[in-house]
């Protein structure tokens, strides 16, 4: 049996331990479950949160296919992965990808290959709010992001 991804887009915050548990207790087959979650930085103490937006119905779409995919490619045997949205200040969650297979290198590819889709492919945008009080710009694409995902090409 194929396992489907659960995705979910949120402005709320998630319990990471909660996530791996319902993704793995009592699971057969399950060796490996690999977390990584992502995090507002402050920016050398500059940065007092960014505000996150995405494309309702499309970004849920896009994680799910990038999800699908993820499985198919690694055989994994469960995959959780969440996006926040909204004002999400220094030090909070922002991402969280939850990814389990029977041996450890599937579940850490599954997890390296969804987010590094959901950096380049997934319609979320990023607008930094200083510690000053200014709202500053929207953050632009990486060429970086953009060459971690087409290793996997």
């Amino acid at each position: 049996m194929t396992a489907t991804p659960t995705i979910r887009v949120q402005h709320e915050d998630f319990d990471l331990q909660a996530e791996v548990d319902l993704l793995s207790k009592g699971k057969s087959g399950i060796g490996a479950v690999v977390t990584f979650s992502g995090l507002c930085r402050d920016e050398g103490g500059t940065l007092a949160a960014l505000e996150l937006e995405h494309y309702p119905g499309m970004a849920e779409a896009e994680m799910l296919r990038i999800g699908d995919l993820a499985i198919a490619r690694f055989g994994l045997l469960g995959l959780t992965a969440i996006h926040r949205y909204g004002k999400i200040a220094a030090g909070e969650n922002i991402v969280l990808v939850v990814a389990a297979a029977p041996h450890r290198q599937a579940a850490f590819d599954g997890a390296n290959f969804v987010m590094d889709f959901l950096k380049t492919a997934a319609p979320f945008w990023k607008k930094e709010h200083a510690r000053d009080g200014a709202s500053g710009d929207w953050v632009s694409a990486k060429d970086a992001d953009d060459a971690a995902r087409d290793k996997w090409k």
